[in-house]
């Protein structure tokens, strides 16, 4: 089967007709080269120095690092350079030393283990034993859901979830609903009635790609009235959204009535790992059940820095404020030049161009300028809703945000991808 590469996604080559898979590598690695050749590779670039509204990357277009600004990071408030938090690190480095050297369930669980499930909990004002944690935010929606839901449950899913959700759902049965469609949610949640065990709703709080929220109030309400189960993700959410920082959760007043939470300790706390938040029978029946928790060595030490990184959110609001006077400053600074930001209401901030290919196109000029996004293509958004993702961080400055601006206006000038120039 031949594959036009000047149409192609990284999906085209998950399963080729008539090759097995060192065909498909190779195959694929053609195409990668053919992405690398037209600029388009905007993945995998090296960064030399840490996470930052500013980094060093070295791009294809030069041997040394070139000092970008950086739209990447998921860093929001940047607490993983914050002085107390790498202390908080290196304090427990010089206690425990730098790994953990088993599973939870035969040795592997240290006080550092407990401190941060009892903060995490406690953040979201639970009790100790209601949650559990996981060495990635990943993990953490598919372990949760591999141990929770069977062949005789299922899970309605919004279509725009992360694709973690998709991997814990392989071993029960799952619907998918147009993303918030409450509408189509509650059809499905008619039709499945009396037939399914557990009915359990999956949504983002915040949703990846969009920077859009869930109509979490009216979802709770409509999910309930069914006798269904609801579990939200605000890996995006902590630490930006809500009065406190608690979310979107806290914004809906749903902190303590949702069934499951699930977030990441690698956004806005500045560090690796994630969490399920739910009764001490679920996180119990979690930790003892789920084969990624009893088959896998827990984290090391350094998640003392998620203490810190948990206590500075209610200690130094002041990066929070920072965070929305850079989103509220970018996002308007970009309606002006005509860009298409979608929906968004958080740290995520799109750029929609639809053409998968002039996105790529978008992404090499940026980069070029030295500002560093990430082109997203399908699948992780539909074929035709390509778009320049980025993430605003509270350490952005005005020179930052004003640099990213006047190439967004010289790359519409090449390109025409802003609303104005595309009926033009």
């Amino acid at each position: 089967m031949e594959i036009d590469f000047t149409k192609a996604t990284f999906k085209d080559f998950e399963d080729i007709p008539g090759l097995d898979a060192f065909e498909r590598a190779k195959t694929f690695k053609q195409f990668t080269d053919y992405m690398a050749e037209n600029g388009h590779m905007n993945y995998r670039l090296i960064t030399t120095t840490g996470c930052g509204p500013e980094m060093d990357i070295k791009t294809p277009y030069d041997n040394k690092p070139q000092r970008c600004v950086c739209f990447v990071s998921n860093d929001y408030l940047n607490f993983s350079q914050h002085p107390k938090v790498k202390q908080a690190a290196i304090d427990s480095i010089e206690k425990y030393g730098v790994g953990s050297g088993a599973s939870p369930l035969i040795g592997g669980f240290f006080e550092y283990h407990k401190k941060l499930e009892e903060k995490i909990a406690a953040f979201y004002g639970r009790d100790p034993d209601e949650s559990a944690t996981f060495t990635t935010g990943y993990t953490a929606n598919s372990a949760t859901l591999l141990s929770m839901l069977k062949k005789s449950d299922i899970a309605i899913v919004d279509m725009g979830v992360h694709a973690s959700v998709a991997e814990g759902l392989r071993g029960t049965n799952a619907k998918t609903f147009p993303h918030n469609n409450l509408t189509a949610l509650e059809h499905i949640l008619k039709t499945v009635k009396g037939t399914f065990k557990t009915k359990l709703v999956v949504t983002d709080g915040v949703f990846s790609q969009d920077g859009d929220v869930a109509p979490l109030a009216e979802m709770f309400k409509l999910v309930k009235q069914h006798g269904a189960y609801l579990m939200v993700d605000d890996a995006h959410g902590i630490g930006v959204l809500g009065r406190t920082g608690r979310g979107v959760l806290e914004d809906a007043d749903l902190l303590d009535k949702v069934d499951i939470i699930s977030g990441t300790f690698s956004k806005t706390l500045g560090h690796i790992g994630g969490y399920t938040i739910a009764s001490p029978d679920v996180t119990n029946f979690i930790r003892f059940q789920s084969r990624q928790q009893i088959f896998s060595s827990t984290a090391p030490p350094t998640v003392m820095a998620i203490v810190k990184a948990i206590e500075l959110i209610d200690e130094e609001p002041h990066w929070r404020n920072s965070l929305w006077q850079n989103i509220n400053y970018f996002k308007k600074g970009l309606e002006d030049l005509g860009m298409d930001t979608g929906t968004t209401c958080s740290a995520i901030i799109p750029v929609k161009i639809g053409d998968p290919h002039l996105t790529g196109d978008a992404g090499r000029m940026l980069l070029k300028a030295g500002i560093f996004t990430n082109p997203i293509l399908y699948p992780a958004v539909p074929r035709h809703d390509a778009r320049i993702r980025m993430s605003v961080m509270a350490t952005h400055t005005k020179e930052h945000l004003d640099r990213a601006l006047e190439a967004f206006a010289y790359v519409d000038s090449q390109l025409k991808i802003s609303k104005k120039n595309k009926k033009e």
